[in-house]
Protein backbone atom coordinates (compact mmCIF):
# COMPACT_ATOMS: atom_id res chain seq x y z
CA UNK A 1 0.00 0.00 0.00
CA UNK A 2 2.86 2.34 0.83
CA UNK A 3 4.45 1.79 -2.58
CA UNK A 4 1.12 2.36 -4.30
CA UNK A 5 0.55 5.53 -2.30
CA UNK A 6 3.97 6.80 -3.30
CA UNK A 7 3.25 6.12 -6.94
CA UNK A 8 -0.03 7.98 -6.68
CA UNK A 9 1.65 10.95 -5.06
CA UNK A 10 4.21 10.98 -7.84
CA UNK A 11 1.52 10.81 -10.54
CA UNK A 12 -0.87 13.36 -9.05
CA UNK A 13 1.24 16.44 -9.99
CA UNK A 14 1.54 15.10 -13.54
CA UNK A 15 -2.19 14.57 -13.76
CA UNK A 16 -2.75 18.04 -12.41
CA UNK A 17 -0.32 19.54 -14.90
CA UNK A 18 -1.91 17.54 -17.74
CA UNK A 19 -5.34 18.85 -16.75
CA UNK A 20 -4.03 22.40 -16.74
CA UNK A 21 -2.48 21.91 -20.17
CA UNK A 22 -5.76 20.54 -21.54
CA UNK A 23 -7.64 23.51 -20.07
CA UNK A 24 -5.14 25.92 -21.63
CA UNK A 25 -5.41 24.22 -25.00
CA UNK A 26 -9.23 24.32 -24.83
CA UNK A 27 -9.07 27.98 -23.91
CA UNK A 28 -6.73 28.70 -26.82
CA UNK A 29 -9.01 26.80 -29.23
CA UNK A 30 -12.06 28.76 -28.04
CA UNK A 31 -10.17 32.04 -28.31
CA UNK A 32 -8.88 31.13 -31.79
CA UNK A 33 -12.38 30.15 -32.93
CA UNK A 34 -13.74 33.47 -31.70
CA UNK A 35 -10.93 35.38 -33.42
CA UNK A 36 -11.50 33.44 -36.65
CA UNK A 37 -15.21 34.23 -36.50
CA UNK A 38 -14.42 37.91 -35.92
CA UNK A 39 -11.94 37.84 -38.81
CA UNK A 40 -14.56 36.32 -41.14
CA UNK A 41 -17.00 39.07 -40.15
CA UNK A 42 -14.36 41.73 -40.76
CA UNK A 43 -13.56 40.28 -44.20
CA UNK A 44 -17.26 40.16 -45.04
CA UNK A 45 -17.67 43.80 -44.00
CA UNK A 46 -14.66 44.78 -46.09
CA UNK A 47 -16.09 42.96 -49.10
CA UNK A 48 -19.44 44.75 -48.76
CA UNK A 49 -17.80 48.13 -48.24
CA UNK A 50 -15.42 47.56 -51.15
CA UNK A 51 -18.30 47.25 -53.58
CA UNK A 52 -18.15 50.95 -54.35
CA UNK A 53 -19.12 51.66 -57.95
CA UNK A 54 -17.66 55.16 -58.15
CA UNK A 55 -14.46 53.82 -59.69
CA UNK A 56 -16.24 52.22 -62.65
CA UNK A 57 -19.16 54.53 -63.39
CA UNK A 58 -17.22 56.76 -65.79
CA UNK A 59 -16.14 53.75 -67.84
CA UNK A 60 -19.58 52.16 -67.75
CA UNK A 61 -21.53 55.21 -68.90
CA UNK A 62 -19.37 55.45 -72.04
CA UNK A 63 -21.05 52.24 -73.21
CA UNK A 64 -24.63 53.29 -72.41
CA UNK A 65 -26.76 55.19 -74.92
CA UNK A 66 -30.11 56.92 -75.16
CA UNK A 67 -32.47 55.32 -77.68
CA UNK A 68 -34.98 57.83 -79.04
CA UNK A 69 -37.71 57.15 -81.57
CA UNK A 70 -40.50 59.28 -82.98
CA UNK A 71 -42.87 57.78 -80.39
CA UNK A 72 -40.84 56.90 -77.29
CA UNK A 73 -37.45 56.81 -75.64
CA UNK A 74 -35.40 54.38 -73.63
CA UNK A 75 -31.86 53.19 -73.10
CA UNK A 76 -29.43 50.76 -74.65
CA UNK A 77 -25.95 49.33 -74.14
CA UNK A 78 -23.13 48.89 -76.67
CA UNK A 79 -21.98 45.26 -76.80
CA UNK A 80 -19.51 45.46 -79.70
CA UNK A 81 -17.00 48.15 -80.61
CA UNK A 82 -18.37 48.43 -84.17
CA UNK A 83 -21.72 49.80 -83.06
CA UNK A 84 -24.02 46.94 -82.06
CA UNK A 85 -26.46 47.90 -79.32
CA UNK A 86 -28.92 45.92 -77.21
CA UNK A 87 -32.21 47.44 -76.08
CA UNK A 88 -35.82 46.39 -75.47
CA UNK A 89 -38.29 45.71 -78.28
CA UNK A 90 -41.00 47.72 -76.55
CA UNK A 91 -38.78 50.82 -76.67
CA UNK A 92 -38.93 50.59 -80.49
CA UNK A 93 -42.59 49.71 -80.83
CA UNK A 94 -44.36 51.56 -83.69
CA UNK A 95 -41.18 53.52 -84.42
CA UNK A 96 -40.45 54.79 -87.92
CA UNK A 97 -37.18 56.45 -87.00
CA UNK A 98 -34.55 55.43 -84.41
CA UNK A 99 -31.79 57.66 -83.13
CA UNK A 100 -29.05 56.86 -80.65
CA UNK A 101 -27.29 59.45 -78.51
CA UNK A 102 -23.98 58.50 -76.93
CA UNK A 103 -22.60 59.71 -73.62
CA UNK A 104 -20.47 62.30 -75.45
CA UNK A 105 -23.63 63.66 -77.15
CA UNK A 106 -22.93 62.18 -80.59
CA UNK A 107 -26.16 61.49 -82.47
CA UNK A 108 -26.47 58.47 -84.77
CA UNK A 109 -29.18 57.01 -86.95
CA UNK A 110 -29.77 53.42 -85.90
CA UNK A 111 -30.88 50.40 -87.88
CA UNK A 112 -32.87 47.54 -86.40
CA UNK A 113 -30.88 44.36 -87.11
CA UNK A 114 -33.13 41.83 -85.40
CA UNK A 115 -35.33 41.22 -82.41
CA UNK A 116 -37.17 38.68 -80.31
CA UNK A 117 -40.57 39.94 -79.27
CA UNK A 118 -41.03 37.04 -76.86
CA UNK A 119 -37.97 37.97 -74.85
CA UNK A 120 -38.28 41.74 -75.55
CA UNK A 121 -34.69 41.94 -76.82
CA UNK A 122 -33.69 43.96 -79.88
CA UNK A 123 -30.34 44.51 -81.59
CA UNK A 124 -29.51 47.84 -83.21
CA UNK A 125 -26.57 48.95 -85.35
CA UNK A 126 -25.04 52.40 -85.71
CA UNK A 127 -22.33 53.42 -88.14
CA UNK A 128 -19.38 53.83 -85.78
CA UNK A 129 -16.12 52.13 -84.83
CA UNK A 130 -13.81 51.85 -81.83
CA UNK A 131 -16.63 52.38 -79.37
CA UNK A 132 -16.44 51.52 -75.70
CA UNK A 133 -18.56 48.49 -74.96
CA UNK A 134 -19.52 46.17 -72.11
CA UNK A 135 -19.25 42.41 -71.92
CA UNK A 136 -21.90 40.01 -70.68
CA UNK A 137 -21.43 38.46 -67.27
CA UNK A 138 -22.81 35.07 -66.26
CA UNK A 139 -26.24 35.69 -64.75
CA UNK A 140 -26.16 32.21 -63.20
CA UNK A 141 -23.48 33.54 -60.86
CA UNK A 142 -25.68 36.37 -59.58
CA UNK A 143 -26.76 35.97 -55.96
CA UNK A 144 -29.46 37.66 -53.86
CA UNK A 145 -27.93 40.47 -51.84
CA UNK A 146 -25.36 41.31 -54.50
CA UNK A 147 -24.96 45.03 -55.13
CA UNK A 148 -25.68 46.27 -58.65
CA UNK A 149 -26.21 49.48 -60.59
CA UNK A 150 -28.63 50.39 -63.36
CA UNK A 151 -27.60 52.99 -65.93
CA UNK A 152 -30.11 54.65 -68.20
CA UNK A 153 -32.19 57.70 -68.99
CA UNK A 154 -35.21 57.78 -66.67
CA UNK A 155 -37.65 60.56 -67.53
CA UNK A 156 -35.15 61.88 -70.07
CA UNK A 157 -32.44 62.46 -67.44
CA UNK A 158 -29.40 61.36 -69.42
CA UNK A 159 -27.09 58.70 -68.05
CA UNK A 160 -28.46 58.44 -64.55
CA UNK A 161 -26.98 55.81 -62.25
CA UNK A 162 -28.97 54.11 -59.52
CA UNK A 163 -27.64 51.55 -57.07
CA UNK A 164 -29.36 48.71 -55.26
CA UNK A 165 -29.25 45.01 -54.52
CA UNK A 166 -30.45 41.84 -56.17
CA UNK A 167 -33.61 40.67 -54.43
CA UNK A 168 -34.07 37.37 -56.27
CA UNK A 169 -32.92 35.53 -59.39
CA UNK A 170 -34.56 33.32 -62.02
CA UNK A 171 -37.95 34.95 -61.53
CA UNK A 172 -40.65 34.05 -64.04
CA UNK A 173 -43.02 36.98 -64.03
CA UNK A 174 -44.53 37.97 -67.38
CA UNK A 175 -44.01 34.75 -69.31
CA UNK A 176 -42.42 31.34 -68.99
CA UNK A 177 -39.76 32.06 -71.61
CA UNK A 178 -37.99 34.81 -69.69
CA UNK A 179 -36.08 34.61 -66.45
CA UNK A 180 -35.61 37.88 -64.60
CA UNK A 181 -33.36 39.30 -61.94
CA UNK A 182 -35.52 41.02 -59.35
CA UNK A 183 -33.89 44.12 -57.91
CA UNK A 184 -34.75 47.07 -55.72
CA UNK A 185 -33.08 49.43 -58.22
CA UNK A 186 -35.78 51.81 -59.52
CA UNK A 187 -36.61 51.03 -63.17
CA UNK A 188 -38.56 54.01 -64.43
CA UNK A 189 -39.69 54.96 -67.95
CA UNK A 190 -36.52 55.62 -69.91
CA UNK A 191 -34.49 53.02 -67.98
CA UNK A 192 -35.85 50.20 -70.14
CA UNK A 193 -33.18 48.65 -72.35
CA UNK A 194 -30.29 49.89 -70.23
CA UNK A 195 -27.85 47.56 -68.48
CA UNK A 196 -27.87 46.15 -64.97
CA UNK A 197 -24.19 45.97 -64.04
CA UNK A 198 -22.08 44.24 -61.40
CA UNK A 199 -18.91 45.48 -59.74
CA UNK A 200 -16.82 43.87 -62.52
CA UNK A 201 -18.36 46.19 -65.14
CA UNK A 202 -20.27 43.25 -66.65
CA UNK A 203 -23.82 43.23 -67.98
CA UNK A 204 -25.80 40.83 -65.80
CA UNK A 205 -29.21 41.96 -67.05
CA UNK A 206 -31.13 44.31 -69.32
CA UNK A 207 -33.55 46.49 -67.37
CA UNK A 208 -37.06 45.74 -68.49
CA UNK A 209 -39.96 46.79 -66.28
CA UNK A 210 -41.27 47.42 -62.80
CA UNK A 211 -44.55 46.41 -61.22
CA UNK A 212 -46.76 49.47 -60.83
CA UNK A 213 -48.00 50.37 -57.38
CA UNK A 214 -44.99 48.86 -55.64
CA UNK A 215 -41.76 50.54 -54.64
CA UNK A 216 -38.38 48.96 -55.36
CA UNK A 217 -39.74 46.10 -57.44
CA UNK A 218 -37.88 46.13 -60.75
CA UNK A 219 -36.98 43.35 -63.15
CA UNK A 220 -34.12 42.86 -65.59
CA UNK A 221 -33.86 40.16 -68.26
CA UNK A 222 -31.02 37.85 -67.26
CA UNK A 223 -27.82 38.33 -69.28
CA UNK A 224 -27.48 34.68 -70.30
CA UNK A 225 -30.81 34.87 -72.10
CA UNK A 226 -29.90 38.21 -73.70
CA UNK A 227 -26.59 36.78 -74.88
CA UNK A 228 -28.33 33.74 -76.40
CA UNK A 229 -30.81 35.94 -78.27
CA UNK A 230 -28.14 38.30 -79.63
CA UNK A 231 -25.93 35.41 -80.73
CA UNK A 232 -28.87 33.92 -82.61
CA UNK A 233 -29.49 37.27 -84.33
CA UNK A 234 -25.79 37.53 -85.27
CA UNK A 235 -25.88 34.01 -86.69
CA UNK A 236 -28.93 34.78 -88.83
CA UNK A 237 -27.26 38.00 -89.97
CA UNK A 238 -24.15 36.09 -91.08
CA UNK A 239 -26.29 33.56 -92.96
CA UNK A 240 -28.18 36.37 -94.67
CA UNK A 241 -24.96 38.12 -95.69
CA UNK A 242 -23.54 34.82 -97.02
CA UNK A 243 -26.64 34.31 -99.17
CA UNK A 244 -26.38 37.85 -100.50
CA UNK A 245 -22.75 37.31 -101.43
CA UNK A 246 -23.65 34.14 -103.33
CA UNK A 247 -26.29 35.93 -105.41
CA UNK A 248 -23.95 38.76 -106.39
Amino acid sequence: MQELAIHLRVLNPEVFLLGEIIKNISSLIEESSFQLSELKNDVSNIQVKSQDFTGIIEDVTKSVVSVITDVSQGSGVIIKSDGYIVTNVHVLEDARRIRVISSDKEVYSAKLIGYSKTTDIALLKIDADDLDYLKFGDSDDVKPGQRVIAVGNPAGLDFSVTEGIVSAVHRKVRNEDNEYIQTDVPINPGNSGGPLINIKKEIIGINNFKIGGFESLGFAIESNLVKDVTEEIFQKLEEQQAQQNQTQ
